[in-house]
């Protein structure tokens, strides 16, 4: 368990250094010249310098290589780069997919953004992008790079997934039990991929396409993407399972189909890539 434990408490530490930070930035600038983004190239400077040092980079020099090896942010060839952005895109699809069949089925928790009207709606969107590639690199460093990495070659994929999607979702904090399969999934799609390329480059690029679509979709429509629509949508206990709900669920089935033959091919190529 030690593993478990150092390796949870590091990437812990990672995730919390690398965006607390960022959210202070983006507090000052929702309450000081908020018509400017000026928080955009602030933490666009200290993400890369917090980068480098995960990199390896800085002192203390004895653990550089240490750093450089838990962040895992290794090259991979193009064959890779393909199947692994295409698997992991089926499963974000996958995801989203199986969000609204739950939906239907049980009552999942709303999601909301705080009343941003008073401020420019520039330098609203143009945080809530700069908040995607913060994510995505301070997550999937801290989560899939120097949490996952021990505990998978320790316990095994599956268990490495299970402990980083459970702690993925205690640090998001409007966390609620019912969401936890959501996080695991999630987990699952990132951390298979950076399993099976041995790095956590793909995961990023992920990682941050996804934030963009769920941060925009949650800015224009104010609601995240597991909540119904405006208009409202009863569960199939109470008015049946319609047209709606079975092509979702047929959708789902195949798509998730497909996101297992695309995990399949990766590792394949990445078993000749090292043969």
């Amino acid at each position: 368990m030690a593993v478990v434990v150092r390796a949870v408490i590091i990437g812990m530490v990672v995730a919390i250094v690398g965006t607390i930070p960022r959210d202070l930035f983006y507090w000052a600038n929702l309450h000081f010249y908020a018509s400017v983004p000026w928080a955009v190239p602030v933490t666009a400077a200290y993400l890369w310098f917090f980068w480098r040092y995960l990199q390896g980079a800085g002192p203390p020099a004895e653990t550089s290589v240490q750093r450089r090896a838990s962040l895992r942010a290794n090259h991979i060839s193009a064959r890779e780069w393909w199947w692994a952005l295409l698997s992991g895109v089926l499963g974000l699809v996958a995801l989203v997919l199986a969000l609204r069949v739950a939906n239907r089925m049980v009552a999942l928790p709303q999601q909301g953004i705080p009343d941003l009207s008073h401020v420019p709606k520039i330098t609203v969107l143009s945080l809530l992008l700069m908040g995607a590639p913060v994510a995505g690199i301070i997550e999937e460093s801290a989560f899939r790079g120097y949490m996952q990495g021990p505990i998978e070659r320790r316990y095994g994929l599956f268990v490495a997934i299970l402990i980083t999607g459970t702690m993925f979702a205690i640090v998001h904090l409007d966390f609620t039990p019912i969401l936890w399969p959501y996080y695991v999934a999630v987990a699952a799609i990132y951390g298979t991929v950076a399993y099976a390329t041995n790095s956590i480059l793909p995961a990023i690029v992920l990682h941050t396409a996804g934030n963009i679509f769920s941060n925009l979709d949650l800015w224009l429509h104010g609601q995240a993407e597991w909540q119904t629509p405006s208009a409202g949508t009863h569960l199939i206990w109470q008015t049946g399972a319609d047209a709606s709900f079975w092509k979702t669920a047929i959708a789902l089935v195949a798509v998730a189909t497909a996101t297992v033959w695309a995990n399949y091919k990766l590792i394949h190529a990445e078993r000749k890539m090292a043969a």
